[in-house]
């Protein structure tokens, strides 16, 4: 072990005394109990530096490491100081800080290793096109983002779902939380981990084809299309990471054509979707700033949500639209002389909506991570112009909403927003459907449970609906889906709606049962067919309800263990962010995402299959 990462086990462990009885079971709490305890060591600029830490490694160097090497550095040094830390340090707080800074979970390399499984695809199982026959291609089946899979693609009508029936999972090593939505195509199903790997499997048999590790967990749905200009590669497999990199794999043997940073900010995260459109790739760009904003010595904030237009054979940037215009400039200093600075935040968390016909795209933004909130973007439902990235229009729901994680306590920090926002952001994907008398509009679930329909061609807004009695944060979170007739959108309350598509008015609601020692909610995004949606719950069960009345017709209790393919042990859990996917008569979900109100943890992918199911015989 070099002297340098002596030195940072010796400065850690004493900084994670302090950090002992830290929340480090997600993704923010970590963040949040990381720059507490460990930046002025590690990371900030400006921030002076505890005594004997002048030259630790700063955290753009900690980032370079695995997290396999600063768990080592924490754990291994025989210091008296060390010694110390790991008697009163718990064990998954030390793991949490290895992990953030890693990019993803210790132990991965060795353990996703796809030649280590015994379940590999044989020589003749070829990737097919993947724009011919049924597919689920990306976030949603099509650019609309309405989740919707038609009959055909379907391959399952609504009689085959009560005979709904599992036919093989696939068990994610080393994972703890499955958040990666399976992408179809090709005759190959598709999906990341929190690992960092990204795998490539048979639909059918769930044999593997390939796996790739990236530098950081991917958490969004792959899309797959053809690439140009790299010899002996027709189709190529894009998605990003929570690291802001960017991907292009050749599809067939998961080879990189070419990887990119698309934003320099440290906590920069590829968290929604990117969509591929001819020849072009979409990249929502979101942070983690906003959880590590509330620090003290962290220099809140300097991230600004954007979208970045790139050309797909290359990577090459066609253009970046920051959603605040306006660049972050100094504000004040803290009491412990930390510079702060605004405006700041505004990520896009959601995956851009398609507009072929109007060259447009559709997002919706996030809120703001300090004071003042002097853009009208933040909560807000944009339009921008396909080809060049410029706005177009924007219609903000919730002004001055400025909000960090762990602000909403008795003692917040300085860097803490005066009177915290409610965090209402647009989690979920706009939703594009056409009217009966040809208008078009774009549906938005927000997180404080209301529901907006705007035409596209200026935003206005043509109906709202209120699904809960008590508006709160995180009711309609990763989407809603819809057909011709309704949209439909799950709630963290505990229930499924349904929308008329013209006038907002509510058709159903199909409230589902706690059940015992359970998470409950539906916040996952929904996926409908002809005649039948889908909802995973936090509970883990995935449920179907008919579209007409919203009677349920099947469910799955994923919280339990599997027997897997890969011979991995694998086991279900909480359904709360990605969907399932539907295509040539089979269903893909994965099951066990932690992420909101530390959900129950699982790491594995299943795939379903209608017994009756002509088109898989």
């Amino acid at each position: 072990m070099t002297k340098r990462l002596l030195l940072f086990g010796n400065v850690l462990a004493v900084l994670l005394l302090g950090a002992a009885v830290a929340s480090a079971q997600t993704a923010s709490g970590t963040i949040r109990s990381f720059e507490e305890h460990c930046a002025t060591c590690h990371r900030n600029p400006g921030v002076a530096r505890a005594a004997g830490a002048e030259q630790a490694p700063d955290i753009d160097a900690l980032r370079k490491l695995s997290p396999d090497t600063v768990f080592a550095a924490i754990t291994m040094n025989s210091t008296p100081a060390h010694a110390q830390a790991v008697a009163d340090a718990s064990d998954i707080v030390k793991r949490g800080y290895a992990e953030f800074l890693g990019g993803r979970k210790i132990g991965s390399a060795p353990a996703g290793d796809p030649k280590a499984m015994p379940n590999q695809c044989p020589a003749n199982a070829k990737l097919t096109d993947p724009g011919a026959g049924p597919a689920w291609n990306g976030w949603s089946a099509d650019a609309t983002n309405a989740r919707f899979q038609t009959a055909k693609a379907a391959g399952i009508t609504a009689a085959q779902v009560p005979n709904l029936k599992l036919k093989w999972a696939f068990g994610l090593p080393n994972a703890a939380s499955m958040y990666s939505q399976p992408t179809v195509a090709g005759g190959r199903v598709f999906f990341g981990a929190d690992t960092g790997y990204v795998y490539s499997l048979d639909v059918k048999s769930g044999c593997l084809a390939w796996g790739f590790q990236a530098a950081a967990g991917v958490r969004n749905a792959v899309s797959v299309g053809p690439v140009k200009g790299h010899a002996g590669s027709s189709y190529a497999a894009y998605f990003g990471d929570l690291r802001g990199n960017v991907y292009a794999l050749d599809a067939a043997t998961g080879k990189a054509l070419w990887i990119v940073s698309v934003d320099p900010h440290p906590l920069a995260a590829v968290t929604g979707s990117p969509i591929l459109h001819k020849g072009r790739l979409y990249v929502p760009l979101a942070s983690r700033e906003e959880a590590a904003g509330g620090g003290p010595d962290y220099p809140c904030c300097t991230f600004r949500g954007s979208v970045v237009a790139l050309d797909a054979d290359t990577g090459k940037q066609a253009w970046k639209t920051y959603i605040i215009s306006e660049e972050p400039k100094p504000t004040k200093k803290n009491s412990r002389g930390v510079q702060l600075f605004a405006p700041s935040g505004a990520g896009i968390w959601d995956t851009p909506t398609i507009d072929e016909a109007r060259g447009a795209l559709y997002i919706g933004t996030g809120d703001a991570y300090s004071r003042p909130v002097s853009a009208l973007t933040t909560d807000a439902v944009m339009a921008l112009d396909l080809a060049t990235g410029k706005p177009r229009w924007a219609v903000q729901h919730t002004p001055d909403d400025a909000w960090l994680v762990g602000c909403e306590t008795n003692n917040p920090s300085e860097n803490c927003p005066a009177n915290i926002g409610p965090d209402w952001d647009f989690g979920d994907s706009p939703i594009m459907r056409t009217l009966n008398d040809g208008r078009a509009i774009v549906i938005s679930g927000q997180k404080s449970g209301e529901v907006y329909a705007q035409d596209v061609r200026d935003g206005k807004v043509i109906w709202k609906a209120t699904l809960v009695d008590k508006l709160a944060r995180g009711e309609i979170t990763f989407g809603g889906a819809a057909d011709d007739q309704k949209a439909y959108f799950g709630t963290r309350s505990g229930a499924v709606w349904a929308l008329n598509l013209k006038s907002g008015e509510k058709k159903w609601n199909a409230k589902i049962a706690p059940i015992p020692q359970r998470q409950a909610g539906q916040t996952a995004a929904l996926t409908v067919i002809p005649g039948v949606v889908f909802s995973g719950g936090s509970d883990g069960v995935l449920r179907a309800f008919a579209t007409a009345d919203g009677k349920q017709v099947w469910e799955f209790d994923t919280v339990r263990d599997f027997t897997t393919t890969n011979g991995v042990a694998a086991k279900g859990g909480a359904m709360g962010a990605p969907g399932p996917t539907i295509a040539g008569g089979m269903m893909f979900v994965g099951s066990g995402y932690t992420g909101l109100g530390n959900g129950r943890g699982g790491n594995v992918l299943l795939a379903f299959e209608a017994a009756q199911s002509q088109s898989t015989k």
